[in-house]
Formats: C-alpha cells, structure tokens, sequence
C-alpha cells in the first residue's frame, strides 16, 4: 500500500531500521514528525493541515526473517468540513501491527490455483509487507496506517445537508415532458 505523491520519491516521514539490528526481544521506537514532514505529509493526505503526528512502536523479530512491528499512532489534523469548507479539527488514536518479510520470502507468497477457492477474513491479520534490502521504513509505515484513520467525510458538529437538490418528485408534473413536441411527429 504504497502512496507517494512527493516529488523525489522519498516518503514524507520516514525512519529506517536495519533490520540486522532487530533482536528477538521488542524494542521501543518513538517518533515525532518535523514541520517540514508535517507540512508534507498535509500535501499527502490533501487535508489543510497535520499539527502533530507521533507514533509508539514495538520493533521484534518475526519468526527467522521477519520484523514485526506494532504500536500506536496519533495525530491532530484540519481537514475541510464536506458541507460548509469550514476547518473540522480531527484526532487520530489508532492501534496498528505490521509484518515485514524480505522479498520473494515464502511467508509473503499467497497460494492460488485454478480449483483452490480463495477466503478473505476481514478480521484476519494482513499479509505481510515486503520490503526490499537491509531496512525497513517504519516512519512510512506509521504514516500510511495514521492515512487509513481520517475521515474521509468530515464534518463540522451540528452541521447537516439542506434540502435534497433534485427535489422530492412533487415538481415533476409541472415541467413540461420534453418529448411531448414528438408527439405529433409522425413517420412517413
């Protein structure tokens, strides 16, 4: 689930891990976004604003070749209210857990055939993410799942839509049918 609009191809937020680096016991990754990762990840997410965005994470081996990340993200944003384009402030609170798996790892691999009939739980755990050389970027991570959690539809409190643009159908005998000058219009 990569989404990148940044010129130059780098993530807005990004912090690397050597995956070398990982032991099998957790270890706490905090981060904090800058101004200008703010200010980028606002563009990313074409919301007016992100004042903050942090994260708490769980870094550990997963199995022999894979890095398990899990944690909590939270951010505050302005987003623009659906019905007035009005400033809506938002909080994001969300738990996340992600697998990463070096690529071509068989952990990763989803087994198909023609006569295999394919299951999806939506309560199941995601596939794992693979990742390509020594590191993973779990900044980028943090962020897609913080992406995940706005509100598509904002709203400010109170607010609701006016009355329904097409009409409730009582108008509909008072416009003339625009086929009736057809009527008369006979084939020879």
């Amino acid at each position: 689930m990569k989404i990148n609009n940044i010129p130059g191809g780098k993530p807005p937020f990004s912090y690397l891990v050597k995956v070398g680096h990982i032991a099998t016991n957790p270890v706490t990754v905090q981060l904090e976004a800058n101004e200008r990762e703010l200010a980028d990840l606002a563009k990313l997410w074409q919301v007016l604003s992100v004042q903050s965005l942090t994260a708490d994470l769980q870094v550990n081996r997963w199995k022999k070749d894979g890095v398990r990340v899990k944690g909590r993200v939270r951010a505050a944003i302005t987003q623009a209210c659906v019905v007035t384009l009005e400033p809506v402030d938002s909080v994001i609170d969300e738990q996340f857990e992600q697998i990463f798996v070096p690529e071509g790892s068989k952990l990763a691999r989803i087994v198909t055939s023609e006569a295999a009939e394919m299951v999806v739980d939506p309560d199941a755990p995601d596939l794992p993410e693979q990742f390509e050389g020594d590191s993973i970027d779990v900044g980028d991570a943090t962020a897609e799942f913080a992406a995940l959690a706005i509100d598509p539809y904002p709203r400010k409190p109170g607010i609701e839509f006016a009355d329904h643009i097409e009409g409730d159908g009582a108008d509909k005998n008072e416009r003339p049918n625009p086929f009736a000058a057809l009527k008369d219009w006979k084939k020879d």
